[in-house]
């Protein structure tokens, strides 16, 4: 390639991902306006982007190939360097709930959404369009670890948007938000190993996760000494940048032995120290915040590329169904088995129903480790957007109902006397 073949195909790279980045900007004002998270729009812009191009038939023309793989792999890094702020936010909240209530809000909110993805991935198996060639066993892990997933960052936004955060649902939901993702992303890895290396590598998978997790804890020691964080005081832009390196070197380790790179990610963050490097981690997150669209964009027109069209409406329906009866069913089910009262058990279950970001990066690592077609994929992607977009009005609707029946009793006491 001479050198003006490499400026025209930078400078294409540079406008696109330009365009990208004018596209999250428009989807956050516009989830503003709405009162919404900001990463529903820019879930539901980025994947639009890639069928819009497509009608218009300027895939090719506007996106090459050449252009589309730089910018999955910006997308990957922006991703990537996300995750580890992700991680690192589990670490630093603390988990105020304990004891009975704690444990049976989320078993209810994990098992029976659990439960309710493997009656989705019956459906799954029992239609040829759907199923794809993916093992029965990793399909059915990834499914059910789908419709079980909570968004911590997202949960964490709307807590705090409606002064949430210091009250006792708040606190319980959070917690058991917490828990469920630690569970999940450990389930990820398990089924993505399964798809790679079968039943009979399921060995090999548990020993590669067990090595990460032991490595976290002695890095987390190590980033604890005292060198090492006057280090950290005195070079704090280095120390993001050897922050962000370290992720994407986890990543593409935990990519190359076969389980889902977005696993090695997280062990990154998680293994920071919760006190102290807020500042050092929240640089990183910023660099990778803004890239995270890009992502949206690569996985839209990767499934939007003419492989839909026998996408069946019972199997959008089922997934959202199931999603909603699950997640809020199950912590409603749960809070109440472990002792909080029927409107605050309520308000659970709508609270850990958020999914968000988190349940997008769960199904583009099944859809890139081949174990969801892209007819599941959407199905999915609309549960997720649906679900999400509905924890906001749905607890404002609560609390409306709540205050009017104060009111109405508050009324009836004073014509009572």
């Amino acid at each position: 390639m001479n050198i003006a073949d490499f400026a025209a195909g930078t400078s294409h790279v540079v406008l696109a991902l330009l365009a990208v980045l004018l596209v999250a900007f428009v989807g956050r004002a516009v989830s503003r306006r709405l009162r919404q998270p900001t990463v529903i729009a820019e879930i539901a812009f980025g994947l639009a982007l890639g069928p819009i191009l497509i009608s218009l038939g300027g895939k090719k023309a506007l996106l090459p190939p050449d252009t589309v793989g730089w910018l999955r792999d910006i997308g990957h890094v922006g991703l990537v360097l996300f995750l580890v702020g992700v991680a690192h936010e589990l670490r630093r909240t603390k988990a105020p709930a304990r004891g009975r209530l704690i444990g049976w809000t989320t078993a209810g909110s994990l098992v029976v959404p659990l439960l309710a993805g493997c009656v989705f991935a019956a459906a799954v198996l029992a239609d040829p369009v759907l199923r794809g060639d993916a093992p029965t066993a990793s399909l059915v892990l990834l499914l059910a670890v789908s419709l079980s997933v909570t968004a911590v960052p997202v949960l964490a936004r709307i807590l705090e948007e409606r002064e949430l955060f210091d009250t006792p649902v708040g606190k319980l939901s959070m917690t058991a938000a917490m828990i469920i993702d630690v569970v999940a992303w450990l389930l990820l890895a398990l089924a993505v190993g399964l798809a790679a290396g079968g039943p009979g590598g399921m060995p090999r998978i548990i020993a590669v996760v067990a090595v990460g997790v032991a490595a976290m804890f002695c890095v987390g020691r190590l980033l604890g000494h005292a060198a090492v964080t006057r280090f950290r005081d005195r070079f704090g832009r280095f120390t993001a940048v050897l922050v962000g390196a370290a992720g994407l070197a986890g990543s593409w380790a935990f990519q190359e032995q076969g389980v889902t790179e977005i696993f090695g990610a997280l062990l990154v963050g998680l293994a920071i120290p919760p006190d102290g490097w807020h500042r050092v981690v929240e640089m990183v997150t910023r660099i990778g915040r803004p890239l995270v669209p890009v992502f949206f964009v690569v996985t839209g027109i990767n499934v939007f590329s003419g492989q839909l069209g026998g996408t069946p409406w019972f199997a959008i329906v089922l997934a959202v169904v199931l999603g909603i009866a699950g997640k809020v069913g199950g912590g409603f089910l749960g809070a109440r088995v472990g002792g909080a009262s029927t409107p605050d058990a309520i308000r659970v279950g709508v609270l850990v129903n958020t999914r968000g970001l988190t349940e997008l990066v769960v199904l583009q690592a099944g859809y890139s480790a081949g174990i969801l077609t892209a007819p599941v994929f959407l199905a999915l992607v609309i549960m997720a957007l649906v679900t999400t977009a509905m924890t906001g009005p749905c607890y404002a609707l609560l609390e409306r109902r709540s205050a009017r029946r104060w009111n109405v009793a508050a009324l009836a006491q004073e014509v009572g006397r």
